[in-house]
């Protein structure tokens, strides 16, 4: 068994999981896998499984899959295989019976939420509330696995506050209607007595709710298996490279559009 690092930009990619007809990273993976000739039944390798399923949008640094590989396998081999907007940057040797998703003892999220205007102090303050355990059901669809124990933090990087939240597991949407939640606070609109009805029993619905906010912010940065030893690849310059090149890319289509509406607004 052998474990895999994955970074990708969510945005080209209806979610990780696997759908009919519309392109996620799962499939890019497999295809990958299959290119390499080693998946099994169904396109599928033996033991196949991910850390967790990222919505559509959502981005990666360290999703981790792992499946039944041959040694030669590395994440350079891998990476060969997959499109540029998805990359495998290391890899560890597993115990037979490892397995990706249930292994996984931390998961930490990281949302980028662009807020110059925002008081970074409410903004603590609400991630204060918000830590520890909770029941979460008025922060999620899921019916089941709504009592978590979050450790939230908030820190300002320039016009951007970046929420941290780590926990054992999340349930859907969680991350992201959370920093909508800890935004009203940081932005004046809401106080801690609303913080507390979220956080309570009743159920909060319809336009009392609380929505969640973009995807294109929020990345799974980082997932915790005890025991495993990742390998970081030596040959990541074209992988830096390549993420450099959108970086520009997308700095430059930045900078038009701000460019149109100063020219709009002025």
């Amino acid at each position: 068994m052998r474990a895999f690092r994955i970074a990708y930009d969510g945005r080209p990619f209806y979610g990780f999981q696997r759908q009919p007809d519309v392109p996620t990273v799962s499939d890019a993976i497999l295809d990958a896998v299959a290119d390499l000739d080693i998946a099994g039944a169904d396109h599928v390798p033996s033991g196949y499984a991910a850390a967790g399923r990222t919505d559509r949008g959502v981005s990666a640094i360290a999703q981790t899959v792992a499946f039944e590989a041959p040694e030669w396998c590395s994440a350079a081999a891998l990476d060969g295989r997959l499109p540029e907007t998805v990359h495998a940057w290391a890899h560890s040797d597993a115990p037979e019976a490892f397995h990706a998703t249930h292994d996984a003892t931390e998961r930490t999220y990281r949302y980028y939420l662009y807020a110059p205007d925002r008081d970074l102090d409410r903004a603590q303050r609400a991630a204060d509330w918000c830590s520890g355990e909770h029941d979460f059901h008025n922060l999620t669809p899921d019916d089941r696995g709504t009592v978590r124990d979050l450790s939230i933090g908030v820190e300002r990087e320039d016009d951007f506050l970046v929420v941290t939240v780590a926990s054992d597991g999340f349930p859907r949407s969680l991350v992201r209607r959370l920093v909508t939640l800890l935004d009203s606070v940081a932005a004046g609109t809401a106080d801690r007595d609303r913080v507390m009805r979220v956080l309570g029993p009743a159920p909060i619905d319809g336009p009392e709710g609380v929505p969640p906010a973009p995807p294109e912010g929020l990345v799974l940065a980082e997932v915790c298996y005890p025991g495993l030893d990742f390998r970081i690849r030596e040959d990541l310059g074209a992988v830096r490279d390549a993420i450099a090149e959108r970086h520009r890319d997308h700095r430059t289509i930045a900078r038009v559009q701000q460019s149109i509406g100063e020219a709009i607004y002025r």
